[in-house]
């Protein structure tokens, strides 16, 4: 209820960056925005007409309105996100990731220890990542151990400690992981040289660091140190070796992260890709839950604050895949259309393509009720339809050169077939091979007698053929009153081009899309359906006519001779003894002599 109260706080915001915090009649925390504009956002709450049952419940329950002022929108972003994570308010989207990921840490300390950790501590020591790979973070630390000898122990290596001589060498050292430090044998100026070069590496600066291993391997080689420098090469090996097992995208010089976003009714995809000198040295995809009519904007900008604040992303440069309502002068947004950095955005998008694909097809094993509704929403949208296709009904004509005419129809229920509802119609009006003329027929058969027998009507009608089956099937459903209450559509003979009625252009549909997929299941089962019918009305249209051609032989005759021989053919090529035992001496002759 848009309250006095509201009205005078919603006056007195200003049209600058900002968060604003929803409170209802408790006093809880029920949503958390952030605005370019203040004023100008938090008033199109009480202005608008929304759509969303969800927004419109929310706005009923608001009674009060907070708000904080920042100096950016990116800080208001930032602040949206930290506090959306603290609160964790009712109406506000959830981010579906509850995962501590690792991070690669240099101690703040003298001779730096390098590990793993899932705690960000916020003591001066350096951090990298996180990383949602594992692996691959120990892939990194491996190659880190092979290429520099490092202390692992926790002891206090100060400068005093190391004058009184209060350590000894340990194992480490003594198998040349460790140069002890401990003891004084490493000084602090090589050891920090050391930690800046891996620096360098997690940076994804692995160029610099190659190109001091390998002056360094030949000024020892030149000096006849054999040992060292094939030490030396065996380091640059491994530093290779990582390398190759990182993707190198493009030359692009600085560091960028990447957005792409894809979405679905429920939920939203965003994947990033954090660059470095050309290598991708992060990736993640992460899921939103839709919680109101956010648009794919709004989702792309709250996750962008999300990640860059996970990540502590520090890059001046964000490709994303269209454009934001997002202003800072420390940050440049792109929309790459061509080069090295719309090949990101294009691997990024694939990506976020396989999670969603991955992530549906796991909710719809648990659930298949849910790729029930996913496949009728998709056809709903594809065929230009009001409702979900539930219930599909779809008609197909069999005959040769006129004879024995028949037509199909198969029933499809929530995209599968019901095969109880299968009907057989032998056509009764057409004479000769006239398609237009049977689809007319049986169209108004099927749906006179739903009516009369107040049967529920299909969603959708198919028909097998072009705009002229289409017309025939129309011209019945017109004198029946059904035009315009049932959506009706015809197939053409390539099965991508669908007609619709009054629409002298055909629609086509991607070849890959689940909506072809269950058309051309429709149509192949209608066909299938039909020709059986038409085999099986054809062959016992041979046999009665070849019988029924022989005077003097009436039915209960033809039966004794199929039940004991079986078919026509058996009944040719026995001897006339063997049909006069069967129906008698002299119908047995007639037959005989029919046939010889």
């Amino acid at each position: 209820m848009f309250t006095a109260h509201l009205k005078s706080i919603i006056g007195s915001l200003p049209d600058t960056p900002g968060i604003y915090k929803y409170y209802d009649s408790d006093g809880v925390l029920i949503y958390i925005g952030k605005a370019k504009k203040l004023k100008k956002r938090v008033s199109s709450y009480f202005t608008k007409t929304h759509e969303s049952r969800k927004t419109v419940v929310m706005v009923s329950k608001i009674a009060d309105i907070q708000f904080t002022l920042v100096d950016t929108e990116i800080d208001a972003l930032l602040l949206e996100n930290s506090l959306i994570k603290t609160f964790q308010p009712r109406f506000n989207i959830s981010l579906r990731d509850d995962k501590t990921y690792p991070w690669i840490c240099i101690k703040r300390e003298r001779f730096p220890r390098i590990f793993s950790t899932r705690q960000y501590i916020r003591d001066g020591s350096e951090y990298f990542g996180p990383y949602a790979s594992g692996p691959m973070m120990y892939t990194i630390l491996d190659t880190i151990k092979g290429l520099y000898p490092l202390r692992n122990c926790n002891l206090n290596l100060s400068e005093s400690n190391i004058m009184e001589g209060k350590f000894k060498a340990c194992l480490e050292y003594q198998i040349g992981n460790c140069k002890a430090p401990c003891i004084g044998l490493q000084l602090e100026e090589n050891y920090n040289e050391t930690v800046k070069q891996i620096k360098s590496i997690l940076k994804g600066n692995i160029g610099i660091v190659e190109q001091q291993l390998k002056q360094q391997m030949l000024e020892a080689a030149s000096q006849l140190r054999f040992e060292e420098a094939a030490l030396l090469k065996k380091k640059l090996d491994l530093l290779k070796n990582y390398q190759s097992k990182s993707t190198i995208v493009s030359s692009i010089p600085n560091d960028v992260d990447v957005f792409s976003i894809v979405t679905d009714d429920k939920f939203a995809f965003v994947n990033f890709l954090k660059v470095s000198n050309g290598m991708i040295i992060q990736t993640q995809t992460f899921e939103l839950k839709k919680k109101l009519e956010e648009t794919n904007e709004e989702l792309l900008e709250f996750a962008i604050g999300e990640v860059r604040e996970q990540y502590k992303s520090l890059s001046i440069e964000v490709i994303i895949p269209f454009p934001l309502d997002l202003e800072d002068d420390r940050i440049t947004f792109t929309i790459p259309k061509t080069g090295d950095k719309k090949k990101l955005l294009d691997l990024s998008l694939k990506n976020a393509l396989y999670y969603k694909k991955e992530k549906l097809s796991q909710y719809e094993k648990l659930n298949p009720e849910l790729k029930v509704d996913r496949v009728l929403t998709q056809m709903k949208q594809d065929l230009r339809l009001t409702e979900l296709p539930r219930h599909i009904e779809c008609f197909d004509n069999s005959n040769i050169q006129g004879a024995y005419p028949v037509s199909a129809m198969v029933v499809f229920k929530d995209a599968k077939p019901s095969k109880k509802d299968y009907r057989h119609f032998n056509v009764q009006t057409v004479v000769g091979p006239n398609d237009f003329a049977t689809m007319r027929e049986v169209i108004h058969r099927r749906y006179k007698r739903m009516m009369e027998e107040n049967q529920p009507l299909p969603n959708l009608i198919i028909v097998d053929g072009g705009k002229g089956q289409l017309s025939s099937a129309i011209e019945s459903l017109q004198e029946l009153g059904l035009y315009g209450k049932v959506p009706i559509l015809g197939i053409a003979k390539r099965l991508e081009e669908l007609y619709y009625p009054d629409d002298e252009l055909p629609l086509y549909i991607d070849k890959k899309s689940e909506t072809l997929k269950i058309i051309q299941q429709l149509r192949d089962e209608a066909h299938r359906f039909g020709i059986t019918h038409h085999r099986n009305r054809r062959s016992k249209g041979s046999v009665q006519s070849e019988l029924d051609a022989i005077k003097g032989i009436g039915a209960e005759t033809k039966k004794m001779l199929l039940k004991e021989l079986k078919s026509v053919k058996k009944i040719k090529e026995s001897e006339i003894s063997i049909l006069q035992n069967i129906i008698g001496k002299s119908k047995g002759k007639l037959v005989w002599k029919y046939f010889h």
